[in-house]
């Protein structure tokens, strides 16, 4: 039997993975917009927590199709921890249960500029860290790709450029959402480990599932605190926040990832902001300007290039 192939080398295994993180990064530009809807009426890890409750939900029915014991890739079981549990663990942690509390931390302090700002940091500081601890080495190409995204990122963003004498001033906000975004690589690099051996569904659902507790431990403490507001309305935006952001841009993302690897598939991290800018101008009337069209084209063509489409 012919070996699986999980690198980016082919060109519609690349053009898969570019479709498959721009999925995930639409569904999490959603999640964004109805995140700072339910801010006032849901706490942070309450807000996590939901999520990843109807996320295991859905998850757990997908993965009752994989078969019990049966192999996926190079042996591990779907529905079980094998070998790879202490990973599985890592990416519980660092993409479940911390990152959204951290990120949503960070952007009380700081302002929602800088947050974008670092955020698009994301693909250079994967690279470093896939280098790091998967041995991984960014391309040319690929820190060319994520420079000219992140550049996109700052024109996209009124006020992205400081004024003539003036720099963007950092602070603890800015500190935390620069964790968060490490968090969201170090899960990255640590699902191409585990997807070495297990299909994107085995990989995302056992990770939530074991960071699941977690966030429902840290829920209950929280709502003795904030105490939480909902209508049918509130609930379906929950529910709608748990299938797609949760489940369709989870599996999204780390098929991706299979298929580009995570430096490559972290650059398309930056149309994140993209999408967001969209969504705003059709769901509230936001205004497009020169800088949201040139900002787009420098973040999908920086990502393009990284994902080496133009060879």
């Amino acid at each position: 039997m012919k070996p699986h192939n999980d690198g980016p080398r082919r060109p519609l295994t690349r053009i898969g993975g570019i479709g498959l993180v721009n999925l995930a990064t639409l569904t999490w530009a959603t999640n964004m917009a109805l995140g700072r809807w339910l801010r006032n009426d849901v706490g942070p890890l309450t807000l996590a927590a939901a999520r990843y409750s109807v996320a295991a939900l859905v998850l757990a029915v997908l993965l009752q199709r994989q078969p019990p014991s049966g192999r996926v890739g190079r042996g591990s079981r779907a529905r079980w921890l094998g070998p790879d549990r202490w990973l599985l663990l890592g990416m519980a942690l660092s993409g479940v249960v911390i990152f959204t509390p951290t990120l949503y931390l960070g952007l009380r302090l700081t302002t929602a500029v800088n947050a974008t700002l670092i955020n698009g940091m994301g693909p250079l500081v994967t690279g470093v860290l896939a280098a790091l601890m998967i041995r991984e080495p960014m391309s040319r190409r690929q820190v060319v790709g994520a420079v000219i995204g992140l550049a996109g990122v700052a024109v996209l963003i009124p006020g992205g450029f400081p004024s003539s004498g003036q720099a963007i001033r950092v602070n603890w906000g800015d500190l935390i959402v620069l964790a968060a975004v490490t968090l969201w690589g170090v899960y990255s690099v640590l699902g191409r480990r585990v997807m070495r051996q297990r299909s994107p569904l085995s990989a995302t659902a056992l990770s939530v599932f074991l960071g699941l507790p977690f966030l429902l431990i840290a829920a209950i403490w929280e709502i003795h605190t904030t105490p939480i507001d909902l209508d049918p309305i509130h609930i379906l935006a929950l529910v709608y926040i748990g299938i797609a952001p949760g489940v369709i841009g989870f599996l999204s993302w780390n098929a991706g990832v299979r298929r580009l690897g995570p430096s490559g598939a972290m650059v398309f991290y930056n149309t994140l902001p993209l999408y967001g800018a969209l969504l705003g101008y059709l769901a509230l009337g936001e205004p497009i300007g020169p800088n949201h069209l040139l900002g787009g084209a420098l973040i999908v063509g920086g990502g393009l290039w990284a994902a080496e489409c133009f060879t």
